[in-house]
């Protein structure tokens, strides 16, 4: 059993906490995925998407979560797709996806885009057709969709609870290492910062008629490491870090890069990261002599990319609108492909 000060470990975490039901079914539908893009030639990025929950109990009833609704890792993923990426989308279970998150239920609700007509033949079943307004903006979105089924290069994978995620990014990491310098990790998943262990987990609903609830939890291990040193030595790996105080984001991203070691943080305020994105990242050696510990000197450099805000009060289609998430992507697979070059 492990204590209240018991500090976990990647290691150690995967030692004492059980994997999923369905880890090993999804590991073999990755497999083929990546086996098939690697015969092709074809570069393949994980985005992982939303955000996880915490189980306070071993038949859950309740749980921790936070506000992330999966927006900007199922916008980056289609970006992914139309510049020729095979896309491992692994989201967290009922939050947004390509292309359906253009009609969520909240923004844009998809049966509003739908009307029923009265047969003109005498037949009883009414037609339902796409309103005339609308159908351009459905019919782009939907060969978009059509066109990424027919090739083959987007697969999903769903997770709920932060151990899920953890066991997941993982086995998906371990396999693509097979890819070398061809493998993406676009990590834009909110992950929860602490878990309760399931050896304190109770077994039935924590009762209430004490008043007062207090747990205790553990910090959940940081992954990035194990991924950079271990599970794939020469995957591109790109973090996110999201800030309220932009005294602190641009230090802690390059904290960040100098104790995991991955290639790029991608810092955004929590109120301006529609808008407004800072990439840090080492500067590249610029000669052979260049020794491992000028490149541990802290020598980062920064990149900003930012668009206007967009005027959506003119009733502007929401499929016309840009998005901060085209650039990130466009300025990435640059990024990579040099990466790639120079292996």
């Amino acid at each position: 059993m492990f204590t209240e000060e018991t500090t976990f470990s990647a290691e150690s975490y995967f030692a004492s906490q059980p994997p999923p039901p369905t880890l090993q079914h999804d590991v073999e539908r990755v497999r083929e995925f990546i086996k098939r893009h690697n015969n092709e030639g074809r570069s393949v990025v994980l985005v992982t998407s939303g955000g996880t929950t915490v189980p306070l109990e071993l038949n859950v009833v309740r749980f921790l979560d936070n506000f992330s609704a999966g927006t900007r890792g199922a916008t980056s993923a289609e970006y992914f797709l139309k510049a020729g990426y095979a896309v491992i989308f692994m989201h967290r279970q009922f939050s947004l996806q390509p292309f359906s998150r253009h009609y969520s239920h909240s923004t844009n609700p998809f049966l509003d885009f739908l009307e029923i007509e009265s047969p003109a033949d005498g037949s009883k079943t009414p037609a339902i057709t796409v309103t005339p307004s609308k159908r351009e903006d459905l019919l782009e979105v939907l060969s978009m969709y059509k066109d990424v089924h027919n090739r083959g290069t987007l697969h999903t994978l769903t997770f709920v609870t932060v151990d899920d995620y953890l066991w997941l990014l993982r086995a998906v990491s371990q396999e693509m290492s097979i890819l070398g310098r061809r493998a993406m990790f676009y990590l834009a998943a909110a992950v929860s910062d602490f878990f309760l262990p399931r050896q304190r987990m109770s077994e039935h609903k924590i009762q209430s008629e004490k008043g007062r609830l207090q747990i205790e939890m553990d910090q959940v291990p940081k992954i990035l490491k194990p991924l950079v040193d271990e599970w794939t030595k020469e995957g591109y790996i790109v973090s996110f870090k999201l800030e309220t105080d932009d005294n602190l984001l641009i230090p802690k991203a390059r904290a960040a890069l100098e104790r995991y070691g991955h290639q790029v943080v991608i810092g955004n305020d929590l109120h301006r990261r529609k808008y407004e994105v800072v990439f840090i990242s080492r500067k590249e050696k610029t000669s052979e002599s260049t020794t491992t510990a000028d490149m541990n000197s802290g020598d980062f450099q920064e990149y900003w990319l930012r668009i206007a805000i967009p005027d959506t009060s003119g009733g502007v289609s929401p499929h016309k609108v840009k998005e901060i998430e085209e650039d990130i992507v466009a300025e990435l697979g640059k990024r990579h492909a040099s990466w790639i070059s120079r292996a």
